[in-house]
């Protein structure tokens, strides 16, 4: 052990009847201890809700869309396999311009990031109703043998799912059907605004479907608004003959859908376009990186307050140990020497802070994510447990930004201590 160690832990471990110094030192790593385990759960809570959030959206939506300038367009297997087709390297999936959305995990399919599945897809804005009343629906056409490979609209709770719809059938929101008062197995019907001209005007085009499924996503403005019919039901409803309004599709990994669908765009080329995930929730998700980013300095205020404490407690031992650092500097210790011991002693308080707080705050994630003890209110949150994501590097971040903080609060009573003259702080009054 070198000089300046062994002197900074006598100074902090084997100190007698100073209990006020004490005190303070105990402040200042109950304190650090407090603010790195609050930021370890926090920042886990945190982005465990954005993962889960993730989850439920790409759920009951695609990871890119394609659609056409011209509007509805015809179907074929030549569009498909050359979308297909595309991926991207491992050598763009390292660049961190794409790692704004991931949360640290590596890509699961190796060296490549490519579409996995496609589906075609027609979109209608019309009104269900039923006996006890109508509600305004976005109506999604469907593929049943296709769609299951890139939808996964959360739990279909009662009826069919997705893939075994048929002609005739409607699977409906849970709420939307609330509102409309309908439930499975009852007879709705949908009305189109365009419908057919006649002598006496223009009557809305109207179809009966017989309810088969329920769906409960979790997410309370999409099961408010989405309905599914076959893909050829939607056709003949709004006359597309063979043609769709846009391809659905999911990728091997979501964190990529900029880079893919960029690619898919230029693998097309015009008339053709692409939209990701990203773009379609960019407000809602920079809003949760917001949050989490302003919780972490918030929360490192905490930290900061207890690096304060380590300059008090220094500045204390400092004017303690004055006639030390001066025995010491007449036997040979240079300043920077007691500069050194001074930094090790408040480093050395920041460290077993940290220590603590990191196993305190990574045991309390793993025993919430164990035992999900603490309830939320589904409703507003999509979830009733409080989601749990401990990223590694955000536990690392943490860890040194503590370690930083408290070595920055060492410095001013360090140099105090390394500016005491042997001559003033030995003279006898």
């Amino acid at each position: 052990m070198s000089f300046e160690w062994f002197v900074a832990l006598r100074y902090l471990f084997f100190r007698r009847n100073k209990g006020f110094i004490s005190l303070i030192t105990f402040i200042s790593m109950a304190g650090i201890f407090v603010g790195v385990m609050a930021l370890i759960v926090v920042i886990s809570v945190m982005a465990g809700f954005q993962e889960h959030l993730k989850e439920k959206f790409l759920g009951i939506n695609a990871h890119i869309i394609v659609k056409n300038y011209k509007g509805n367009f015809k179907d074929s297997p030549y569009l498909r396999n050359k979308i297909l087709s595309v991926n991207v390297s491992s050598d763009a999936l390292l660049s961190p311009l794409y790692d704004l959305f991931s949360t640290g995990r590596k890509n699961a399919y190796g060296n490549k990031a490519g579409v996995k599945a496609i589906t075609p897809m027609c979109f209608i804005q019309g009104l269900l109703s039923s006996k006890g009343g109508m509600s305004g629906a976005v109506i999604r056409g469907i593929d049943p043998e296709t769609i299951r490979g890139v939808l996964n609209p959360g739990n279909i709770v009662f009826g069919k799912e997705l893939r075994q719809l048929r002609h005739g059938e409607i699977i409906v929101g849970k709420e939307l059907l609330r509102s409309i008062r309908a439930s499975v197995g009852d007879t709705i019907e949908i009305a189109l605004p365009s419908g057919v001209p006649t002598p006496f005007g223009m009557i809305p085009k109207i179809r009966a479907y017989k309810v088969v499924g329920e769906i409960s996503s979790g997410m309370y403005d999409y099961d408010a608004s989405c309905a599914f019919i076959t893909i050829k039901d939607a056709q003949m409803l709004i006359g597309l003959k063979d043609n769709i309004h846009a391809y659905e599709i999911r990728i091997t990994d979501p964190d990529y859908s900029d880079m893919l669908a960029v690619k898919i765009r230029e693998a097309l080329s015009y008339p053709y376009w692409t939209m990701d995930w990203k773009g379609m929730s960019k407000s809602l998700f920079s809003a949760l990186r917001l949050e989490k980013a302003a919780m972490f300095v918030v929360l490192t205020l905490i930290v900061m307050v207890a690096a304060f404490n380590i300059v008090s407690a220094l500045v204390m031992l400092v004017m303690e140990k004055r006639e030390d650092i001066a025995i010491l500097k007449a036997m040979g210790a240079t300043d920077g020497q007691i500069l050194r011991i001074f930094i090790y002693t408040g480093t050395t308080i920041g460290i077993i802070g940290t220590v603590l707080g990191v196993i305190g705050g990574v045991g309390l994630c793993m025993f919430l994510s164990r035992y999900p003890l603490i309830k939320i209110p589904k409703e507003v949150y999509f979830t009733d447990t409080l989601p749990i994501l401990l990223d590694p590097k955000d536990v690392v971040i943490i860890a040194i930004s503590a370690l930083f903080l408290s070595f920055i609060a060492t410095i001013y009573p360090a140099k105090q201590a390394s500016r005491v003259s042997p001559s003033e702080a030995l003279r006898i009054g």
